[in-house]
């Protein structure tokens, strides 16, 4: 029974308003430590850089993503190196795989354009350790409980939708996931490939990157183009995202790392997809052969 009681206190604690703020405050202090050892227009410089870059990158993730421009990228390939009578654009439509192909390209314009470009960016322009933007494993080890707790309810409210058929319909964006295992995992590798880009993007490249001179406001930041990401998707999942960005910005700044925020979205990630085809479409006999 005391252990019980101890841990929920401890859960209370973790949940309490007053130890959110506390964390922001924490990492106020901790920008205003930091920003005495830096210069000013230095800095300056630098949130410009990365302010400037998201704004590119989110402009070309969302107008490249799509299959069609696959297509037209095949036809002026053709062009250019006069393929007589090709039919590339023609066999990838018609091939059994077109869906998945569609998805490889969805999810390496996202790997290039939040994780490749911003990686490069700090690396050769802002000349500094990726490690400074979470690609590291920090402290999250420390902050479990604070992990555990943001997933938990989404774990479960993703059981309880999965019986409504817009979100059976809705997950896997990939149709033929439930085809067989090769186009399972093939799909859950994309995807997950996905969430390790737009956590670093958004909880590494943007946070870190402003948070010396914004401090916790970074964060307020952030949520701002991660809220604007979720439109496409259904109105709970993007009222949700505003305060799964704040408290994920918060869990990144503390344990100083992204992989924390990877775990979590790969966890629902991979609950919504399950539990949406077990309710859904169902599984095919082959995959218990």
């Amino acid at each position: 029974m005391t252990v019980i009681n101890s841990s929920l206190e401890r859960i209370w604690q973790v949940l309490h308003p007053r130890h959110i703020i506390g964390a922001l405050v924490n990492i106020d202090q901790e920008a205003a430590a930091d920003r005495k050892l830096v210069n000013p227009k230095q800095e300056t410089g630098r949130v410009w850089i990365v302010l400037m870059l998201a704004c590119v990158c989110l402009l070309m993730a969302h107008y490249l993503k799509y299959s069609s421009v696959l297509y037209e990228l095949i036809r002026i390939l053709e062009g250019w190196f006069s393929i007589e009578n090709s039919q590339w654009s023609r066999d990838l439509k018609a091939h059994p795989y077109q869906e998945l192909w569609s998805y490889i390209w969805w999810g390496g314009i996202h790997l290039i354009c939040f994780l490749i470009i911003p990686m490069l960016c700090i690396k050769y322009i802002l000349k500094q350790n990726l490690s400074q933007y979470g690609w590291q494993w920090g402290s999250v080890h420390q902050h479990w409980l604070g992990y555990i707790l943001l997933m938990s309810p989404i774990l479960l409210f993703a059981f309880l939708a999965s019986f409504r058929d817009d979100f059976a319909n809705h997950y896997p964006f990939y149709n033929m996931a439930s085809r067989s295992w090769f186009d399972f995992i093939a799909w859950e590798i994309i995807y997950i490939s996905q969430f390790i880009a737009v956590e670093f993007f958004f909880r590494g490249f943007i946070v870190n990157g402003l948070r010396i001179p914004f401090g916790s406001l970074s964060i307020a930041v952030m949520c701002l183009p991660y809220l604007m990401l979720h439109f496409p998707k259904l109105w709970l999942e993007s009222t949700g995202a505003i305060s799964f960005g704040l408290l994920l910005g918060i869990l990144a700044l503390r344990s100083k790392s992204i992989w924390g925020g990877v775990f979590v979205h790969v966890g629902i990630a991979l609950m919504m997809d399950v539990t949406a085809m077990l309710q859904g479409r169902g599984l095919p006999d082959t995959w218990f052969r």
